[in-house]
């Protein structure tokens, strides 16, 4: 049995992960800014977080650890969207898809670092995104700050001392979830880009439809946690988006990746 420190339990991959783990024995302290939105479980304990506010983040980890003891997993998995002209972002919006995605989630990954490495064992699995690797069109935002999260995870991959501590970084492609509907639209209607905006969101809801459900992801979480050496990194998805894709553009130019990228989403 592992004690798990989970983010984003109220939905989509995170709630299908806290189904999949308490079933299997596993005990979950499980986040949302919204409790009544976790539902009634055995070993799953709802734990208010903000991952906007600093305070809130260590908070909410130091009062979960304490009624856990420890924790043997950290899943930073908790996430936001925003999707408009990148020309038209405000440095608001900006900084916010940083904080939820970069900042708030390393302060955890720090918090739990420290458990960890004074016990001389621990998972840290950071649910990051292939979008990091291969943009979607209007998201430059959560794009890049997906990007810096792969990165920080894997230059503390780098670092780590020769210990049992491990560090994953699992990257999903489309996953069939509620995500798009807590994604902040904004600048569809500048005439400049109202054609292509339309096209690429036609685009992604189509993709989200057409993709495998989040107990996908949750089934490779659970291999991970069971796993005594999880790999450091792992794409989960459908074929052509979490293997093929990647391959291909690995070695392709950006002249070309940029060709292909609008191409798949028609603009």
């Amino acid at each position: 049995m592992k004690k798990v420190f989970l983010t984003g339990t109220s939905s989509g991959i995170g709630l299908a992960i806290a189904k999949l783990l308490v079933a299997h024995g596993h005990e979950v302290w499980g986040t949302s800014r919204n409790l009544e939105r976790i539902p009634k479980m055995p070993r799953l304990y709802p734990v208010h977080l903000d991952l906007s506010d600093p305070r809130s983040v260590e908070k909410a980890f130091n009062a979960a650890l304490a009624e856990a003891g420890d924790f043997d997993v950290l899943i930073n998995n908790a996430g936001s969207g925003h999707f408009g002209p990148t020309e038209n972002l405000s440095e608001k919006e900006i900084a916010s898809q940083f904080q939820i995605l970069v900042f708030g989630q390393v302060q955890l990954m720090r918090l739990a670092l420290r458990v960890m490495q004074a016990r001389g064992e621990g998972l840290i699995i950071n649910v990051t995104s292939l979008a990091g690797r291969l943009p979607v069109p209007f998201m430059a935002a959560y794009n890049a700050a997906k990007a810096a999260m792969a990165s920080f995870t894997m230059s503390i991959q780098l670092e780590l001392p020769d210990t049992r501590v491990r560090i994953v970084d699992l990257q999903p492609g489309d996953i069939r979830t509620d995500f798009k509907e807590a994604v902040m639209k904004s600048g569809q209607n500048d005439p400049r880009y109202e054609a292509k905006f339309a096209k690429t969101w036609d685009a992604v809801e189509r993709n989200m439809k057409n993709a495998p459900k989040p107990d996908l992801v949750a089934r490779h979480v659970l291999k991970l946690i069971n796993d005594v050496h999880p790999p450091p990194r792992i794409t989960v998805g459908d074929a052509f988006q979490a293997k093929l894709a990647p391959l291909i553009f690995r070695f392709l130019p950006q002249r070309v990746r940029i060709w292909g990228l609008k191409r798949y989403y028609g603009i």
